[in-house]
């Protein structure tokens, strides 16, 4: 299976040629471990559609983001999959676990199934990120046969690098590792 996935995105989306290369690449991966997991259809198809969708507003300015919210005081980085999952729902789409694993995608959410957790890891294990390449592919190898502990790496790795980086965790990122215990 290639690294990269046919898609069509909706006529709203707002992404550059790069963004949309790595939305292929996404949707691959969760297509990939669906196909190795024996899923169902309706669940290999809300995984499919939260990769589709995640970053469909990403490179959208920021104030159109807002704007599309109602909210101002939402922080930049959850804007993108807020939006997106406001105008999935504008769309038509009903299934709540697709819309919340949009939504929160960036930080996670201790409330999710299996579809925010699988879009959570493919954002990150998708093989065009540049870092850590080898290790990232061996952990992206394991989600099919060891979904639970690939997610706690995950989401320890970027939590690692929100230290790192200086930044507050965000309480819903804590919530989310909390959960996983």
């Amino acid at each position: 299976m290639s690294d990269e996935a046919s898609i069509e995105l909706p006529e709203w989306a707002i992404v550059s040629p790069e963004r949309e290369a790595h939305i292929r690449r996404v949707v691959a991966l969760v297509d990939r471990w669906a196909i190795a997991m024996r899923l169902d259809q309706a669940e290999r198809d809300a995984w499919r559609d939260a990769a589709l969708y995640h970053d469909a507003l990403r490179d959208a300015p920021a104030a159109e983001l807002h704007a599309l919210v109602g909210d101002h005081e939402l922080p930049d980085a959850l804007l993108h999959g807020s939006a997106a999952a406001r105008l999935m729902a504008q769309h038509g789409e009903r299934r709540a676990d697709v819309l919340e694993a949009v939504r929160w995608h960036t930080v996670g959410c201790s409330d999710w199934g299996s579809t925010g957790r699988a879009l959570y890891m493919a954002d990150y294990l998708e093989p065009g990120r540049r870092f850590c390449r080898t290790e990232r592919a061996s952990l992206a190898g394991r989600v099919p046969t060891d979904f639970r502990g690939a997610l706690r790496v995950v989401v320890r790795e970027r939590i690692e690098w929100i230290l790192r980086e200086g930044y507050e965790i965000p309480l819903q990122t804590v919530a989310f590792w909390n959960s996983l215990r």
